[in-house]
């Protein structure tokens, strides 16, 4: 594969690459605008910061995948990809660690104010008697929102300050999150309100989506408890900057903020924010995954993904829809010849059944072999007699993918 790598990664990844047989090319001086124009010729494009629009997608000649060298996706139109079947994928939980640590570092930071006592030291200032007074971390309460491979880390830690952990009861969490949560002490909420009201921390670790977007609003603020400490690691979308600049000015909430809502897209330049500077806000550049640890996971992630994706496997990809799609799912058992399938095919085909996922596994010893084809639309008696007729079909079973219908053997 030609793979082109638009933000800067450990040479060594590169190298894996090479040796692998991959032609990588890296550079990370290109942005948005320029891309366009650079992915002619690349089956791969690899980005942590740059982001991918639609134009990119619709320039690309032979592109098949798009590698976020990071968790969150929400820099590249996942919907032009998917309509022009390209692969979007990313390499999660590999920066949690450090993410949860400039968490801590940002709480820290707010309650102690170390970064107005470095200012004034640095100015010649001694003022001792305005920075010996802190409220303290121990017993306090914090509210997880998010509690994934970040949020729970995070818990881990603060649970060593002695804070006390919380969020909100989920279903449809996993046995082993539920587990892990037990295990952590983190008591479960009934609701955003009830955990509000009753945190001294608030830390956010949700995606950027549409219903996370402005999930910090006005109302929101005001149900938090005066005084409290709202943490932010996760994407800038998820507050309303507005609403948060007036609880700020009020005097109701501090923050430690790492992301914004309108943060620049390039590593360096002139920037000015309202909330960055706020004296209540201690507040980072979008640094939470920049670690070398961080870089060399993601990196490693990386080569990971291009390998499997060499040997046909697809690893977290999320432009995919979920595999069980249709309204029925046909199981055909045949022996495992040329033309089988074609033959199913052609017949769901002519019957204008749409293909919307199919899986074909062959049997120990390669005699036999079973499709799990599911399909949208209704499979007429007809029909099914048709497939069993087939040359070389042992069999043809149907199951409805709608819940309040049964199977036909």
């Amino acid at each position: 594969m030609r793979i082109l790598f638009a933000d800067k990664l450990p040479e060594e990844t590169l190298d894996d690459l090479e040796a692998h047989g991959h032609e990588c090319v890296m550079e990370p001086g290109l942005g948005a605008d320029d891309l366009a124009g650079r992915i002619g010729g690349f089956d791969a494009l690899v980005v942590r910061s740059t982001k991918v629009p639609r134009a990119v997608i619709e320039a690309a000649d032979r592109l098949v995948l798009v590698i976020r060298a990071g968790a969150g996706t929400n820099t590249i139109d996942t919907g032009a990809a998917a309509e022009r079947a390209v692969f979007v994928c990313n390499v999660p939980g590999r920066n949690a660690a450090a993410v949860a640590e400039l968490t801590l570092g940002l709480l820290l930071a707010v309650d102690r104010r170390i970064a107005d006592n470095v200012a004034d030291l640095r100015e010649g200032r001694w003022d001792k008697q305005t920075y010996g007074r802190a409220e303290g971390l121990h017993g306090s309460t914090m509210g997880i929102l998010g509690l994934g491979s970040i949020g729970f880390l995070v818990a881990e830690r603060a649970a060593a300050f002695g804070i006390r952990v919380q969020s909100i009861a989920k279903d449809g969490r996993s046995a082993a999150a539920v587990a892990r949560a037990e295990e952590l002490g983190i008591a479960m909420c009934d609701s955003l309100e009830d955990l509000l009201a009753t945190s001294d921390i608030v830390s956010l670790h949700v995606p950027a989506s549409p219903e996370t977007k402005h999930l910090v609003d006005e109302a929101f603020l005001a149900q938090m408890k005066r005084g409290a400490i709202l943490l932010n690691t996760s994407r800038g979308d998820v507050v309303d900057e507005d609403a948060l600049l007036t609880a700020l000015d009020e005097g109701r909430v501090r923050a430690g903020l790492d992301v914004y809502a309108d943060e620049p897209g390039s590593g360096r330049a002139e920037w000015d924010s309202p909330l960055a500077k706020h004296p209540a806000v201690v507040a980072t550049h979008h640094i939470g995954a920049s670690t070398a640890q961080a870089q060399r996971a993601i990196a490693q992630g990386v080569t990971e993904i291009v390998d499997a994706f060499m040997a046909g496997e697809v690893r977290h990809c999320v432009d995919l829809e979920p595999d069980r799609l249709g309204s029925i799912a046909l199981s055909v058992r045949h022996l495992d010849r040329v033309g089988v399938l074609a033959q199913v095919l052609d017949r769901l085909s002519t019957a204008h059944l749409n293909v919307q996922h199919m899986v074909n596994r062959v049997f120990r010893g390669g005699e036999a072999a079973v499709a799990f084809i599911d399909v949208e639309g209704e499979a007429s008696e007809d029909l099914l007699a048709d497939l069993r007729a087939l040359p070389h079909v042992l069999g043809v079973s149907v199951v409805s993918l709608r819940e309040d219908e049964g199977a036909t053997p």
